[in-house]
């Protein structure tokens, strides 16, 4: 299988390794490592460019990597496995096939509003991990898309993208500097006929979440992690829901919140669907 070898911590293996740390590096390069059959088989099938893919050298690559690296036309990277391992970031040796994926433009546009549109708004999330969470589980039910605003965890952190399970290649997510940019993408969806109505979830909310239709086009808000959502988001929120509880805790982490109001979200479309 002809391609590049690399044994050595060389120029270009030091600039994959960047990827994992260096959101920067992420951005001005325009790429990100991804792992995993699932993962990588996704970014495949939705059509991600994949820039180059990675593998054990000093292996036989099972049936599923040998038709992976000779169906793409791509760069093909044989690799000491200690190296790969790094790239990995896995203490349990190396994963058989890293691939080195372009990011998809940060453009509103990539999110269709339609007559059930249903799209989710994550604030200035501080966890990578919570990020790919609810990416994870805006794709099982159903969402759109999600849009990450504010100074925020980065959507192609390692932890974000390994949460995702593959989903965020499925799911169209947009990274959005403040609230500016999505308010103006919404007015001018409205103004095409196209409205959306804009959901909080706080738990001093005014509505239960279950009582509130949400078979309307909506775009929920998942507030940051610490500090819920933030002024101007709420005041640009046309109501704020809250999940009810009986125990004795106060609130929700962000990433179950998020899982359980697009559920409900999910299961009311399920029953006006039947009638």
């Amino acid at each position: 299988m002809a391609g590049q070898r690399i044994t050595t911590r060389n120029a270009r293996f030091q600039q994959w390794h960047a990827l994992l740390a260096n959101r920067n590096k992420r951005k001005r390069q325009n790429e990100f490592l991804v792992q995993g059959v699932r993962p990588i088989t996704m970014a495949v099938e939705h059509g991600w460019t994949i820039r180059a893919l990675l593998y054990d050298a000093s292996r036989p690559l099972s049936r599923w990597a040998e038709e992976l690296l000779r169906g793409i036309s791509t760069d093909r990277v044989a690799m000491a496995p200690e190296l790969l391992a790094e790239l990995g970031e896995r203490a349990d040796g190396p994963p058989e096939v890293l691939a080195v994926v372009e990011m998809r433009p940060d453009e509103l546009s990539r999110i269709r509003v339609h007559d059930a549109f249903l799209g989710v708004l994550f604030d200035r999330p501080t966890q990578p991990g919570n990020i790919g969470s609810i990416i994870r589980s805006a794709d099982a039910f159903g969402a759109d898309g999600l849009i990450v605003t504010g100074h925020a965890a980065d959507v192609y952190d390692p932890k974000s993208v390994r949460a995702t399970t593959g989903s965020l290649f499925a799911l169209p997510v947009v990274r959005s500097p403040s609230h500016h940019e999505v308010a103006e993408w919404l007015s001018k969806e409205s103004a095409e006929g196209r409205p959306v109505a804009v959901i909080g979830t706080d738990e001093h909310g005014e509505a239960d979440a279950d009582r509130f239709d949400l078979t309307q086009p909506v775009l929920l808000l998942i507030g940051n992690e610490t500090s819920g959502l933030s002024t101007s988001w709420r005041e640009l929120c046309d109501h704020v829901l809250n999940i009810p509880m009986s125990g004795s805790a106060s609130s929700l982490n962000a990433s179950n919140a998020a899982s359980v109001i697009l559920y409900e979200t999910a299961r009311q479309r399920r029953l006006a669907a039947r009638g």
